[in-house]
This record gives C-alpha cells, sequence and structure tokens, in this order.
C-alpha cells in the first residue's frame, strides 16, 4: 500500500474495496503508533475509532456533510483521513497541527471541540439552520459513552429528539467489551428496521388500517401499542434514546467496517433522529494501550516497544493534592473528595481506594459535582472537589450561586491552571483568576510549589468558607522534609529599593529569575510571593512609591493585576499576564517566551518601565 501521505484523502477512500478498507486500518494504527510516540498525544482513543472514522468518510462526504466530533481528542483519525497525514510531526507543536478540530485547520474541521457533550447540540443547531435555508447535507454526531453522562448531551438529545431534525448520533461505546447482543439477530432486526420494505410496509399498513370505517382506528392503535411492548421487549437498552425520539440501531460491531458502512448507509433512510450504538476497544490493536486505556489516553512522548514515557522522573502538584488528602481525611472523618471522570489524572486515586465511601467520581459533569458537593457541606461534610481550571469554567454558576452565595465549606483544587501547553486553547487554565476572583466570599490561594500547595490544602479546611487553590500542570518542587505551615496572606522573597514584583503562584520562580539579571543591569528589584490573591492583603495597599509589577499565568483582564489597579488606584504600575485572547498550543516554554512572560522578557519590559521607555 502507499504510505497515508500519498493518498487523495477522503476521495480515494470512496472507491476502496472492503478489503483495502482493512488493510487501511492496519496502516493508520501503525501510523498512529509512530506518530504519537514521538510528539505525544492522545492515543487509545484514536486507535479505538479507526474502523469507525473509516466508515464515516466512505459514508458521508465531507465536507459538504458535517461531522461533529466531540472533545475532538478521536480526531487523528479523521484528520489522517482528511488529507492531514503529512503534518503529523507537528502534532500539537507550536504553530504545528492541533490535537483537536480546528476551523481555520481545514474545511473538514466543522467546528471547533476540546470540551465534552456539546456535539449533539451542535449538531441541532447545524441541522436547523440546514433547514431553515433548505439545504440537504448530513449532520452526524460523534460521541462517547464518557461524555454521554454530561448533562448538555442530555438537553440536546432531549432538544433534537423533539425538533425530528434529521441528524445521526454515533454513540461511540468504548466502556464495555463486546456482547452476545452483537450477533446475527440483532443485526437483522437492525436492517429490517432500515429496510425499504419495512418502512414503507410499516406506513402502508396503518395507512389501510386507519381508512377502515369505525374499527380501523381502534386496530391501528392496538397494534402501535403491541409494537411498543414488542420494541421495549427487544430494544430495551435503546428504550431511553427511543422515548427522547431516536430511531435506536445497535449495538454495532465498532471494529467491523463492513458491518459499520452498512448500518450507517441504511441509517441514512429513516427519517427524522437517529442513534447509531457503537461498541469499539479503547487503545485497539496496540497491546499496551489495551491493558492500560487510561494510561495512554493523553501521554507524552514513549517507547512504542515497551510503552514507558521518554521522562519520567518528579513528583507533580496533582501527586502532592492527592497524598496531602489522604493524610488530612485520616484525621478528619468529614473530609470527602469528588471528582468529574478525572480521578487518578487529579492525583486522587489513593483517597478513592482508601477511602471509598468518601470518593465520588461524578463524570463528566462538573456542574453537578460543584452542587453535590455544595450539599454534602451543607450536611456537615467538608467536601474537596478537583477539577481541571479549564473544564471548572462549566460550573461557574454553581460555585457562585450554590457555593459562594451561602459562604459553603467547599475547598476547590483547580488543577492544571495556567498555560497547560500542548493541548491549547480549550484547555488553558488561564481564567480561573479571573472567574474566581470576582465572586464574593471566596478565597483564592496559589502556591508557588509543592511545600505551599501541602500547606495552603490543610489550611483551607480550616476556613469556614469557600476555598480556591489553583496550581498548574506538571512537576514541581517539593522538600518532604519541610514542614511547612501557612496561615493565609503573601510572603517577602526578598527587598528591592526601585520596583517589586508581585508574582502569583507558580510565576514567583520567573519572578525570582528576573530580578536576578534586572539586579545585574543595575536595577534593585525585591520579589513578593503572591499566595493569597483574595482577600489582598493590607500589605499590598502601599508601594512606597516604588515601580509595582504584577506578574500571573492568567489573562490580565480581570486578573489579580487588575483587581490590585482598582483597589490601590495608583496607575505607575506594570500588568503582565496573557493578553485579552485565546492562546494556541506549544510548548510552554514555547508560548512564555512568544508572550514576554520567560524571566528574559520579564527582566527587559520592567527595565523599560523603569527607565521610562515603556
Amino acid at each position: 500500500m502507499k504510505k497515508l501521505e500519498q493518498y487523495n484523502f477522503p476521495e480515494e477512500l470512496k472507491t476502496m474495496s472492503d478489503d483495502e478498507l482493512d488493510l487501511l486500518s492496519y496502516s493508520i494504527r501503525d501510523f498512529l503508533l509512530e506518530k504519537v510516540s514521538k510528539t505525544g498525544g492522545h492515543l487509545a482513543s484514536n486507535l479505538g475509532v479507526v474502523e469507525l472514522t473509516i466508515a464515516i468518510h466512505k459514508v458521508y462526504d465531507s465536507p459538504r456533510d458535517k461531522i461533529v466530533w466531540d472533545v475532538g481528542h478521536q480526531s487523528y483519525v479523521h484528520k489522517i483521513l482528511t488529507g492531514r497525514a503529512g503534518d503529523f510531526d507537528t502534532l500539537r507543536q507550536l504553530d504545528g497541527m492541533s490535537g483537536f478540530p480546528k476551523t481555520k485547520e481545514s474545511m473538514h474541521d466543522c467546528f471547533d471541540t476540546g470540551h465534552s457533550s456539546t456535539s449533539i447540540s451542535v449538531a441541532a443547531g447545524l441541522a436547523a439552520a440546514r433547514d431553515i435555508k433548505g439545504d440537504d447535507y448530513h449532520v452526524v454526531a460523534v460521541i462517547g459513552d464518557g461524555a454521554l453522562t454530561g448533562g448538555l448531551a442530555f438537553e440536546g438529545l432531549n432538544n433534537l429528539g423533539a425538533s425530528k431534525s434529521s441528524v445521526t448520533v454515533i454513540l461511540n461505546d468504548n466502556g464495555m467489551s463486546i456482547s452476545k447482543n452483537i450477533g446475527g439477530l440483532s443485526q437483522h432486526l437492525s436492517k429490517l428496521r432500515m429496510s425499504d420494505g419495512y418502512l414503507n410496509a410499516k406506513k402502508t399498513v396503518k395507512d389501510r388500517l386507519n381508512k377502515i370505517p369505525v374499527i380501523g382506528g381502534e386496530i391501528a392503535g392496538n397494534i402501535s401499542e403491541a409494537k411498543e411492548r414488542i420494541k421495549y421487549a427487544i430494544f430495551s437498552e435503546g428504550v431511553i434514546f427511543e422515548e427522547l425520539g431516536f430511531t435506536y440501531l445497535g449495538p454495532v460491531d465498532g471494529h467491523n467496517i463492513k458491518a459499520l458502512t452498512e448500518i450507517i448507509s441504511l441509517s441514512e433512510k429513516i427519517e427524522g433522529p437517529v442513534l447509531i450504538h457503537v461498541i469499539t476497544k479503547k487503545g485497539k490493536g496496540y497491546r499496551n494501550a489495551e491493558i492500560d486505556p487510561n494510561k495512554f489516553h493523553g501521554i507524552g512522548p514513549f517507547d512504542p516497544e515497551t510503552g514507558k514515557p521518554l521522562k519520567t522522573g518528579g513528583i507533580t502538584y496533582s501527586d502532592i493534592l492527592g497524598k496531602t488528602a489522604v493524610r488530612l481525611a485520616v484525621r478528619n472523618p468529614e473530609i470527602t473528595a469528588v471528582s468529574a471522570a478525572m480521578c487518578d489524572a487529579t492525583g486522587l486515586g489513593e483517597f478513592a481506594d482508601r477511602f471509598p465511601q468518601r470518593f465520588f467520581d461524578v463524570g463528566i459533569e462538573e456542574a453537578h459535582a460543584v452542587t453535590f458537593a455544595a450539599g454534602m457541606a451543607k450536611g456537615g461534610m467538608k467536601p474537596l472537589v478537583a477539577i481541571y481550571s479549564s473544564f471548572l469554567q462549566r460550573a461557574f454558576d454553581q460555585i457562585l450561586e450554590d457555593v459562594c452565595l451561602q459562604q459553603l465549606p467547599v475547598v476547590f483544587a483547580v488543577d492544571r491552571a495556567g498555560i497547560v501547553g500542548a493541548d491549547g486553547e480549550t484547555h488553558h487554565g488561564i481564567f480561573d483568576l479571573s472567574y474566581l476572583s470576582l465572586m464574593p466570599g471566596m478565597t483564592v490561594l496559589t502556591p508557588k510549589d509543592g511545600n505551599q500547595l501541602e500547606a495552603m490544602l490543610e489550611y483551607a479546611f480550616t476556613l469556614n468558607g469557600p476555598v480556591a487553590i489553583r496550581y498548574p500542570r506538571g512537576k514541581c518542587e517539593f522538600d518532604a522534609s519541610v514542614n511547612s505551615k501557612y496561615d493565609g496572606g503573601n510572603i517577602r522573597i526578598s527587598e528591592g529599593r526601585d520596583a517589586d514584583i508581585l508574582a502569583v503562584g507558580n510565576m514567583t520562580e520567573t519572578a525570582v529569575a528576573a530580578a536576578e539579571i534586572l539586579r545585574q543591569n543595575g536595577h534593585d528589584v525585591g520579589v513578593v510571593d503572591i499566595a493569597e490573591v483574595k482577600p489582598i492583603s493590607d500589605e499590598m495597599l502601599s508601594n512606597d512609591g516604588k515601580l509595582i509589577v504584577t506578574l500571573e499565568d492568567n489573562v490580565i483582564a480581570g486578573g489579580f493585576g487588575e483587581n490590585l489597579v482598582e483597589i490601590i488606584g495608583s496607575s505607575d504600575m506594570l500588568i503582565l499576564g496573557w493578553p485579552d485572547q485565546f492562546i494556541e498550543h506549544g510548548d510552554t516554554g514555547a508560548l512564555y517566551e512568544r508572550y514576554g512572560l520567560d524571566p528574559v522578557s520579564v527582566a527587559e519590559r520592567i527595565s523599560e518601565k523603569l527607565e521610562g521607555k515603556a
């Protein structure tokens, strides 16, 4: 076979035989393993949808037909089959190909995605626009069983089912193995329900019965009632979707291209919304990923032979959070922990094992997680809610209305705060300081290292109100021999005659390095570790005439710097942070340099301000 870069996809896919398509699936898996092992990325999810994606592009005519990928971390195969195989060496690299669908990257990406549970609502909107304009293209939403747990997905299902609009929802279910109901009978019944003969016969019989005087309508009604009972008996797995207004088809083997293309093709004959239930295996075709799909969900560069990461060692902020939570929970039986489908990723795995009655993984339901925690707090518990910064945005109203309004003691562990790197715009956590700081009664803490995170978590549980501790992704400095203590407020690291850099959390290290560069160039600059962003402590209200520089891994708009300016009323300040825009994907170090937030750039910007050049 040719190299994947040499195909004219997706056009050439249309003419390939079943055997050629099967061979193509092997080539794609080999290609994914080769490329992702070098760049890192979402491997297991993409290995699981190879045949499904082939079938989708075999049947549908992209970009005319609209294919919406929920979250989008399973879109690598879609990118290969839409002519982007040659770009995979730049996957998730600065100025390279995104790991998620991006409309600016390809006309085959019809909607930017990155957060879960959005695809059905998007598809419903696309279909509504199509119907209003009188177009006739197909709209397809591909959603996983995990994403289907999100409340927005059910809102979309409810609305789409009621609209009767023609949309196909493909449920990629990799949460179970292929079971006995995927066999001849199930496939036969699905084909029967989709066949022209069945659909036409059903309509004809109903029409003719209704024309019989007096008793015709009653007979038709009785037959309809009997049909519903049979449907409940045979298609019990899909009843919930049928009740929402969908025609449910499946389950179908998600690794059988022929079966997939047949069921997708035949589903187009059904008017109204259709849900096709597809069973796949996450990590399919790569033994290491099949054994441990969670490990290979999102992974850095690794050795494809052993499956081991190329970079190892070091403790992370998430590790510290988890270990500290366990230690505190041993002493305090009121401490509980809540995760939104990110138990291990947020460091709560050990907590879940040690305290199964006090740990709750609610699925991809951030809003519910927060209000659920509020209910526990109202009942006398001390909940810890660990959620990524960019995902916590989805629970803004619940934090404000259900926690802060009642001043409930819920501790938010805001993981992956600040720039996260390769996942880009949808995953950077650069808005949490802004949206958390505006909430009345919220205490916002920002540790500069692992020891401070440990001490802050212990301190947070002593407060009788909501607390958010935000910390970055990845490794951190931590000395297990140090017994850290934190009782609120900020910490001066060094004195300076000309200026003070007020560094928020993880930017303290950058501030210290920048201050040293400035001292070598004749400027006496001090550094303050802003461990407590809110409330802003009294010592921040006087600057003794020095230049005040704020440095934060957050957007400037609404962040610590802007809030400080408003409080002290000083215009002689330099506010450093991320600009008012969405930041692209790329290595974090390269992004800091590009936006002037690395030590050298920070020193240069402060020097220009001190010398009156800025």
